[in-house]
C-alpha cells in the first residue's frame, strides 16, 4: 500500500526495513525480532480501518436512500463510528504534527 501520509518514510522510502538483497540499509534503524509491529504498521493499518469504517457507512446511507435497507438506527450507528474513528485518528495526527513542531523547535 502507498504511504498517505507522505512523512512516514525515510530519506530512501523505507523504514527500518532490509534491502531487497537482504542486506541492512546504511542510516537505516533495523527492526529487532520479535519486537512487534512498527508504529508505521500499526498507523497504516488504522487509516485502513477508517477507510473502511467510512465505506461501510456511505455505503449504508446509500442503501438507505434506495431502499435496500430500512434500518435507520443501523446507518446512524454506522455513520457515527466512522465519525467517531475519524476524529480519533485527526486527533493522533494532530498530536504528531504538535511533536514535530516541538522538535523542530528544539536547540541542537
Amino acid at each position: 500500500m502507498s504511504d498517505p501520509l507522505g512523512l512516514i518514510r525515510g530519506g530512501d522510502g523505507v523504514v527500518g526495513r532490509a534491502a531487497p538483497n537482504g542486506n541492512a540499509l546504511p542510516g537505516v534503524a533495523q527492526d529487532k525480532p520479535g519486537a512487534g509491529p512498527s508504529f508505521r504498521d500499526v498507523l497504516m493499518r488504522n487509516i485502513e480501518q477508517v477507510n473502511e469504517l467510512q465505506k461501510d457507512a456511505t455505503l449504508a446511507i446509500e442503501q438507505l436512500q434506495t431502499g435496500e435497507r430500512q434500518d435507520v438506527e443501523g446507518v446512524i450507528l454506522a455513520t457515527h463510528k466512522a465519525d467517531l474513528a475519524f476524529r480519533a485518528l485527526q486527533s493522533v495526527r494532530n498530536r504528531m504534527m504538535d511533536a514535530l513542531e516541538e522538535v523542530k523547535q528544539m536547540r541542537v
